[in-house]
């Protein structure tokens, strides 16, 4: 594994048929280290996360894991290091048809040989973990969303990954339960000793959880440093976004994402 990076991404441009999303993106992800990418919707940030955990294969330049090149890697390697990844996704795509413990316990079911007895503990582990041990046997649509997007979290780390990647994991909560997700996120995160890469566009969330902070914007990935260095940062467009200001160089093209809405966020 390379000593400076987990993942990185070198001059990756990625299209979907005629709609360029990315453009000649370059980035270094350490180890350990929590990444956080904000910027407005539609710009690509689930594109970028998707490229960075292996799910989409970019269109021009590579993605490397630990130094290899993720497109090379095949059969056993490739498995391997998916199995370091965990995701919680934007919609928390949990199975409805399954309770609370069989959701967690579904990626160990498919990709691991523990036994029932070992499984058991371990999803349980992780429900105590994010808070959900009274709700073992309910079905997702019985809990509310707050505990759905819990349900997510341990989904995510229930193989125990080194990498997790959070898409918005606070989208439609209210202040009080975001701050708790987050909070939930960095404490697994310092238990597990991880490498998170996370996703939102609530600043005092982003400012909460960030090592290091990057803008997605105009197809491009404008890394603005620390907290303090992004609130510092002097490019107009990461000003006026995390200020929230309706004027200024992101206004014309916020009103032309509303008929793209759709398409890559």
């Amino acid at each position: 594994m390379a000593a400076d990076s987990i993942i990185e991404l070198q001059n990756v441009t990625m299209r979907f048929r005629d709609l360029e999303v990315l453009r000649d993106v370059s980035l270094k992800i350490s180890p350990g280290e929590s990444f956080v990418l904000v910027g407005p919707s539609g710009q690509g940030k689930s594109v970028l996360l998707k490229l960075m955990a292996g799910l989409l294969t970019p269109t021009e330049g590579r993605v490397l894991w630990g130094g290899e090149d993720a497109l090379t890697l095949r059969g056993e390697a490739r498995l391997k290091w998916m199995r370091q990844m965990g995701m919680l996704f934007q919609k928390n795509a949990l199975f409805d048809s399954l309770s609370v413990f069989d959701n967690v316990a579904f990626p160990l079911r498919e990709t691991t040989e523990l036994s029932e007895l070992h499984l058991e503990r371990r999803v349980d582990f992780f429900i105590e973990a994010v808070g959900l041990a009274h709700a073992r046997a309910l079905f997702p649509n019985e809990i509310s969303g707050g505990m759905q997007k819990r349900l997510g979290i341990a989904r995510a780390l229930a193989l125990e990954p080194n990498i997790i990647f959070y898409d918005d994991p606070t989208a439609g909560l209210d202040p009080i339960t975001s701050r708790m997700i987050i909070q939930l996120i960095i404490d697994l995160r310092r238990k597990m000793k991880s490498t998170i890469i996370t996703i939102t566009n609530d600043m005092n969330r982003a400012y909460q959880v960030a090592d290091r902070m990057a803008m997605v914007v105009d197809r491009k990935v404008i890394v603005t440093g620390n907290v303090e260095q992004t609130k510092r940062f002097e490019d107009a467009r990461v000003q006026q976004f995390i200020r929230g200001a309706l004027h200024g160089p992101l206004t014309v093209h916020a009103e032309g994402l509303a008929a793209n809405r759709a398409g890559p966020s």
